[in-house]
C-alpha cells in the first residue's frame, strides 16, 4: 500500500461530512480532485470503504474501522509537530472553539493577540447557530463556545466578554409596518429574541419571512424587504454609510452578555488555560481599542 497522508485526510472529512460535496468546501477543493484521491485511496483496498445508494454516500463498516484508524494517525502526525515546537520552547496544540453565527463579530478581537503571542496553536473556529453550538458543548466536541444564551442542562464554566445588544432596524428612519418582519432560523439566538418581543409588544398576525444567516438578513433589509431585530455589533458600516437606520421602538435594545463557557467537567488543555488567562488580562485592553464605539452607542 501507497496512501498518502493528504488521502487519509481527504477519506477522514469525507466520512465526517458523509458527502463528497461537503468534505471538498471543507477542504477548499474541487468536487472532481475530492473524488479522484478517494477513488485513488480506495483502490488499494479491497474491500470497499464506501458505497453509493439513491445518489446517496454511505460508509461501509470498514470504511469506519479505516477512518478511525486514520483520525488516530493523524493526531499523531500533528503530535509530531507541537512535540517538536515543545522542544523548541514554543506553545502548542490545538484551541477549538464554536461560537453562535453574530460571534464572528466578537471572537476574532479575542484571539487576535492570543494567536500572535503563540504562534504554534492550531485554531479552529466553527461559526453555526445556537443549537448547534450547544449540541458541540454537550458532546465535548469543542473547548469553548461563545453564546449570548447560556444553554439548558449544562453544567458550565464562563467569562463574560462583551454586551450584546438587539436593536429594530431597516432600511429608512421610519417603519412601513405593511412590510414584513425578517427572522433569523430556528435554533437562532436572536430569533428567539425576536420573537418574544414581538408577542409581547404586537399581537395579530404579522407579514414575516426566515432567513438563514445575520448576514442574509442584514442584505434582506438594506434591500427594502423588511425589518429586523439585529445585533448593533453586527452594523457597525451599514449605519455609518446610511444603509440601515436603527428605528424607536419601545423596550430596545434588548441586552444579553456574550460569554465563552466551557464544560464545568472539564479538563482544560495548557493551551485553553493559557487563552483563558490571555483574555482575563487582556479583556479590558481589547473592549478599549477594539468596542469603544460600540459600548458607548445608547
Amino acid at each position: 500500500m501507497n496512501y498518502t497522508i493528504h488521502q487519509l485526510q481527504i477519506f477522514l472529512k469525507v466520512v465526517q461530512k458523509q458527502s463528497i460535496t461537503k468534505a471538498s468546501e471543507e477542504l477548499f477543493m474541487t468536487q472532481p480532485a475530492v473524488s479522484i484521491q478517494l477513488k485513488n485511496f480506495q483502490d488499494q483496498f479491497d474491500i470497499p470503504l464506501t458505497e453509493v445508494i439513491g445518489r446517496k454516500l454511505y460508509i461501509t463498516d470498514f470504511g469506519n474501522e479505516i477512518a478511525l484508524m486514520a483520525e488516530r494517525v493523524l493526531q499523531e502526525l500533528n503530535n509530531i509537530n507541537y512535540k517538536t515546537l515543545a522542544y523548541q520552547g514554543v506553545m502548542t496544540g490545538k484551541l477549538s472553539i464554536s461560537s453562535a453565527s453574530t460571534g464572528k463579530y466578537v471572537i476574532p478581537y479575542f484571539l487576535n493577540g492570543f494567536i500572535e503571542k503563540h504562534a504554534g496553536v492550531d485554531l479552529v473556529l466553527d461559526v453555526t447557530n445556537k443549537t448547534k453550538v450547544a449540541e458541540s458543548l454537550k458532546n465535548n466536541e469543542t473547548d469553548f463556545a461563545l453564546v449570548s444564551v447560556i444553554p439548558e442542562k449544562v453544567n458550565i464554566e464562563q467569562e463574560l466578554l462583551i454586551e450584546n445588544k438587539l436593536y429594530l432596524v431597516g432600511n429608512t428612519p421610519e417603519r412601513n409596518k405593511a412590510k414584513p418582519l425578517i427572522y433569523r432560523e430556528e435554533g437562532s439566538a436572536t430569533r428567539i429574541a425576536m420573537e418574544q418581543y414581538f408577542g409581547e409588544h404586537e399581537s395579530g398576525i404579522r407579514k414575516r419571512m426566515e432567513l438563514t444567516s445575520n448576514e442574509a438578513v442584514k442584505q434582506a433589509v438594506i434591500a427594502g424587504i423588511g425589518y429586523s431585530i439585529m445585533p448593533l455589533i453586527g452594523i457597525r458600516n451599514e449605519l455609518i454609510n446610511k444603509e440601515i437606520y436603527i428605528l424607536p421602538a419601545d423596550d430596545l435594545p434588548i441586552k444579553t452578555e456574550w460569554r465563552l463557557v466551557w464544560l464545568k467537567e472539564k479538563k482544560l488543555s495548557p493551551v485553553c488555560q493559557a487563552f483563558l488567562e490571555f483574555i482575563r488580562l487582556e479583556k479590558q485592553n481589547i473592549l478599549h481599542k477594539s468596542f469603544e464605539w460600540y459600548l458607548n452607542y445608547l
